[in-house]
């Protein structure tokens, strides 16, 4: 989806004059915008309280070269810029991460925090002339929410047809079945009806639920405020549905058609502009957490329907860099980062190899970004390592394993798991090269009975001899924070 078919002349407008007064108040309190997304269970939540509670606590960031260098002097917390934005609930989270030793709950709607740190330049130049003082705002959004942004340049014969080709695929026929037959009974040129609109709204939506459920793992499910309305739920705007038997030509006054039409165009100015102009046009950097591992469970489709979901996702960003006189005007995404998150379900042998599911994942969407002079990269990580790693026999065989602790219900073969025992688990290798996760002649859901991974509960902290609680463990948090910052911070 070409870019400026997202926007208006109007639209830009707006976007530069927003920028114009960031730029002005930034003149006096440097400020990077980081947008964190991913689709659901990816771990943004984790992810963001993991870094501030690293930040903060001075945790190992070997890798993060001002925290490791001691130019770090202290991070804290302060008020967000934007009021009418909920606030991230950070204290919350590492409540729940750390006392209650539970995952905080997914992230439904968009939110906001803000960290500044404190730190000392690197050269004497920037010791003289920088205060030392960077702000980072944490703008934390759902990446369902992100599958809406093409829809702008898509009409609603176009959004039809594009529904009822992803529903007739073999892992989605089932599933799809009864709004599709449903679908078909509907006269698009009949008298409009709230009810059948209504019916229609709910069983779509049902059929996008049921893609998400862990047997099929989907990620391309737009529109993403039918599976997180907020506080739309239940207004016009969320009630439509894609149509089939539509004819060429307008719609008739007063007909299904034309209600659906009306309703899909106010979802796009009401809901998805806004977000767009408000939250995406302002981003300087960009982080997009995947749950790979929720995919390859689940099979070959669901890794087919992952890399279409984030092509589509990555395609929707401002990457480049922008000059001294654009840059006042219009913001763009100078570093993008591909996180695969939880590479502590998976021995630390498999991590390359899971970063190139995701690399070839991406590459697509990486091409692009490289192309408007963004720097990409991608790399395995785990914002909150939940595992520790070891050895087990078996027969003369030594097996690598990860020890810890599987959430309540959680199964391999016939061991279902109380959320208390530790136990020592062999995941399975990754294939060497990830070109076996995108064969087309995969069976439609289930995944390589060899390779299985289960969810873990978060880590019992350690602490000191003096009673001090050490800080979150992660894998490869440095590097991210290194490559998303660290420029920032020299």
């Amino acid at each position: 989806m070409p870019l400026p078919s997202l926007t208006s002349l109007a639209d830009e407008a707006r976007i530069a004059l927003d920028t114009v007064a960031d730029r002005a108040t930034g003149l006096w309190s440097p400020s990077v915008r980081l947008g964190v997304t991913g689709l659901s269970r990816a771990g943004k939540t984790v992810f963001i309280s993991a870094l501030v509670h690293n930040l903060i606590h001075g945790g190992r960031l070997p890798l993060f070269e001002a925290q490791a260098s001691g130019r770090i002097a202290k991070a804290y917390l302060e008020h967000q810029p934007d009021d009418a934005v909920p606030r991230f609930q950070y204290e919350d989270h590492i409540a729940d991460l750390v006392d209650k030793r539970i995952w905080p709950a997914s992230t439904r709607a968009i939110s906001e925090l803000r960290l500044t740190v404190e730190y000392e330049s690197v050269s004497a130049w920037g010791r003289m002339f920088s205060r030392g003082r960077l702000s980072l705002d944490i703008v934390d959004y759902p990446g369902e929410w992100l599958l809406d942004l093409p829809l702008l340049g898509k009409s609603f014969e176009a959004f039809s047809r594009e529904a009822m080709e992803l529903a007739e695929l073999p892992v989605r026929e089932e599933v799809s079945r009864s709004w599709r037959q449903l679908a078909a009974s509907v006269d698009p040129d009949a008298a409009a009806d709230e009810m059948l609109a209504r019916r229609l709204f709910e069983s779509f939506s049902a059929y996008l639920s049921a893609c998400k459920e862990d047997a099929r793992a989907l990620s391309t499910l737009p529109p993403g405020r039918f599976l997180m309305p907020g506080d739309l739920e239940g207004s016009p705007a969320l009630t439509f549905a894609p149509l089939t038997n539509l004819r060429e030509g307008k719609a008739r006054p007063g007909s299904m058609r034309a209600m659906m039409e009306r309703r899909y165009e106010a979802y796009k100015t009401h809901v998805i502009k806004p977000f767009f102009r408000e939250h995406i046009a302002r981003l300087d950097r960009q982080i997009v957490l995947v749950d790979a591992m929720q995919a390859i469970n689940a099979g070959a489709p669901a890794v087919a329907d992952l890399e279409r979901a984030l092509t589509e996702i990555l395609a929707c960003f401002r990457p480049g860099r922008g000059s001294l006189l654009t840059g006042l005007v219009s913001r763009r995404i100078d570093r993008i980062l591909i996180a695969a998150t939880k590479a502590d379900h998976i021995h630390h042998e498999s991590h390359d190899r899971l970063q190139a599911i995701v690399r070839r994942l991406a590459d697509r969407a990486i091409a692009r970004a490289d192309f408007s002079g963004a720097a990409v990269d991608v790399v395995a990580m785990a914002a909150v390592r939940a595992t520790r790693e070891g050895t087990a026999t078996r027969g003369r065989e030594m097996l690598p394993v990860i020890i810890g602790s599987p959430l309540t219900g959680e199964t391999i073969g016939e061991d279902t798991f109380d959320g208390e025992a530790e136990t020592a688990i062999f995941p399975g290798d990754l294939p060497e090269s990830p070109a076996a996760f995108f064969r087309k002649d995969a069976a439609p859901t289930s995944g390589d009975p060899a390779i299985r991974f289960v969810r873990f509960r978060p880590p019992k902290l350690e602490r000191t001899a003096e009673g001090v609680t050490l800080s979150l463990p992660h894998i490869r948090l440095d590097r991210v924070l290194q490559f998303l910052l660290g420029d920032q911070l020299a």
